[in-house]
């Protein structure tokens, strides 16, 4: 049964379930589990989205972004899943393949996060089936490849199952933890069945998008070996991506910030995670001396165009000659800066030194982001 949650009135003292970071969710789905009753108070830990529920007095005054997140859901609220077994635009371009029918899917996954956003924001129990209803049919249909670069999209079923984990129905809730257990181990067994050190897709930018889905659902289980194994792996791999000078693995070989963008956007994101546990991975440190800092410090010139550079003129890579060959935006010319918007948006949440760099580029984050972890007031 569900189990609606609504926004505390001002005057109470008890904490919101978005508020309540670090609760035991996977000790709970074990009781459950063996005991084969619901979890009435189950929250997922990480609560990666801290904008708590907007009370019936602010609502009708809400930021524009939290009003166009919330129409946009509402016109989908009768959309049928999309979910299928598998995922695969890696490598091919648009028309390849299942290429076209893997985009169309994805948008369930953005759907599911906006629709959780939605009812965080309004309490509109409308919204919260419409994620019971997308979850359910992804957790229960999708097999896992462990391709990082066709999954790393499922952030969004991350998030959507995190904010909403503790009004789930039990049938859902524990579909939900099965899928990201079984998605967080196969990526961990993949990359500690390699050699050491790393090399290839275990270094460059797939490796960001592995830690990415390994971070987020590790800490939205609150399963300590798998944060762990999660903070482990981020450590390992800045020291393998991340140069001392702040310079990544993916610019030396691709010639191209697109790729310095796609290296670090994915670590940011598990550093949010991680920092929803008072961990703080932006300034950890790799024995080789790197950090994540150091990267997004190093693309700060050009995010802010005191430098520039021609994309993938030296690459080493034939498919990125194929996508320019093609046409496709971005894989000629000098690089625009507006695209690093929303990694310096996300890194703006991380630390205030970056907000300034991320209003240039974009005064107004993407919606979700802005009803998710909303800046500061200034």
């Amino acid at each position: 049964m569900a189990r609606q949650v609504r926004p505390m009135a001002r005057h109470t003292t008890q904490i919101p379930p978005w508020r309540a970071i670090g609760r035991p969710l996977a000790a709970l789905a074990a009781v459950c589990g063996t005991l084969c009753v619901p979890v009435r108070n189950a929250h997922a830990a990480m609560n990666f989205c801290a904008a708590p529920a907007l009370q019936t007095s602010e609502r009708t005054n809400a930021d524009p972004g939290v009003k166009a997140l919330v129409a946009e859901v509402q016109s989908h609220l009768n959309d049928p899943p999309h979910a299928v077994a598998k995922l695969h635009t890696e490598g091919t371009l648009p028309h390849e393949g299942i290429y076209d029918q893997s985009v169309e899917a994805e948008k369930d996954l953005d759907l599911m996060r906006n629709a959780a956003l939605a009812w965080r924001a309004t309490s509109d129990e409308r919204y919260l089936k419409l994620v019971d209803r997308l979850l359910y049919a992804w957790v229960t249909t999708y097999q896992p490849s462990f391709n990082p670069i066709d999954e790393t999209r499922f952030e969004g079923l991350i998030l959507a199952y995190d904010m909403t984990a503790s009004a789930l129905p039990v049938k859902t809730r524990n579909a939900a933890m099965a899928f990201l257990t079984k998605f967080a181990t196969g990526y961990i067994a993949q990359i500690d069945a390699q050699k050491r050190p790393l090399t290839g897709t275990f270094r460059n930018n797939w490796q960001s998008h592995r830690v990415k889905l390994i971070a987020m659902a590790a800490f939205t289980l609150d399963n300590r070996k798998l944060i762990a194994d999660a903070q482990r792996l981020f450590v390992e791999h800045v020291g393998d991506n991340i140069a001392p000078d702040g310079s990544t693995i993916d610019f030396a070989e691709r010639d191209a910030l697109h790729y310095v963008t796609y290296d670090l956007q994915p670590l940011v994101t598990a550093a949010l995670a991680a920092r929803r546990h008072n961990r703080n991975w932006l300034a950890e440190r790799a024995p080789t001396g790197a950090t994540l800092a150091d990267g997004l410090n190093w693309l700060t010139p050009y995010a802010l165009g005191t430098k520039t550079h021609d994309e993938f003129v030296q690459s080493k890579v034939p498919f990125d000659e194929k996508r320019r060959e093609a046409g496709l935006p971005g894989y000629s010319g000098q690089w625009d800066p507006k695209n690093a918007a929303e990694l310096f948006h996300l890194a703006a949440r991380l630390d205030g030194r970056y907000t300034p760099i991320a209003l240039k580029l974009a005064p107004t984050p993407p919606a979700w982001l802005a009803v998710c972890l909303p800046l500061p007031a200034r």
